[in-house]
């Protein structure tokens, strides 16, 4: 089960990093799960770093052994990406939403971020990585950040982010157990209807140029489908940048 066991760390550079370290030391079982009061050098998707005032918010990994295919990587982060908008939306309401591809926003407004990493062994998919960061108790944000926003200030009031963390750990759980090629397409149906901008037009950033379109699917293998004119683009991951406004 995700979050079994469950350590909490004082302080660590990257729960990601901490994890793959106890993984490549076969020091680790599936599910089992690093949560961080204070991170020093915290990962985000693309070499962005994840930064948090210690224990006011969620910074976890949990290690899984996936039964999926290589071809089927995608799948698993549908599956974290739907949990970890269980737990939030439970909290924040019907407007958190997940941004391609598994960011969690509220409104427009950036909530967390999914970083999984992998570890293969030739073409067997051994480990993945999942590392969650979900800002919960942060009052005010740099004015640097462009859109961030915490549970705090969406709800007025303050949370015990360990307590949280374990409730997150329990709907990755449950979306976990949903990984079976049988209900592929019913996930990445709950994944879509979730998804910020679904089928609504809105601004995006390709090459240097700005252009409105409309997100109008995403692909099995997590391409999106967005329609600029009377062009469909597949875009893969990092290919196009969702412009919001401050």
């Amino acid at each position: 089960m995700i979050g079994n066991p469950f350590h909490v760390l004082d302080t660590v550079d990257s729960t990601n990093n901490y994890a793959m370290a106890r993984v490549n030391e076969g020091m680790v079982a599936d599910g089992a799960t690093w949560f961080a009061m204070e991170q020093t050098a915290g990962k985000g998707q693309r070499g962005k770093q994840w930064h948090s005032t210690p224990g006011e918010n969620i910074m976890l990994t949990t290690v899984l052994q996936p039964a999926l295919a290589l071809s089927e990587q995608f799948m698993l982060s549908v599956a974290v990406a739907l949990g970890a908008h269980d737990f939030f939306s439970a909290y924040a309401g019907d407007e958190a939403r997940i941004k391609w591809s598994n960011d969690i926003y509220w409104r427009d407004r950036k909530a967390g971020g999914i970083l999984i990493e992998n570890v293969l062994r030739g073409n067997i998919w051994q480990y993945a990585i999942a590392g969650i960061g979900l800002n919960i108790n942060t009052p005010h944000f740099p004015e640097s950040l462009t859109n961030p926003v915490s549970l705090r200030q969406i709800t007025g009031k303050t949370w015990n982010s360990v307590d949280l963390a374990h409730e997150l750990c329990a709907c990755l759980d449950r979306r976990r157990n949903q990984l079976e090629p049988g209900r592929f397409e019913t996930l990445l149906g709950e994944y879509k209807a979730a998804l910020i901008r679904f089928n609504e037009p809105a601004l995006y950033k390709k090459n240097g140029e700005i252009f409105q379109g409309v997100i109008r699917d995403v692909l099995p293998d997590g391409r999106l489908c967005l329609e600029k004119g009377r062009d469909m683009l597949e875009l893969g991951f990092g290919e196009v940048e969702f412009i919001f406004a401050r």
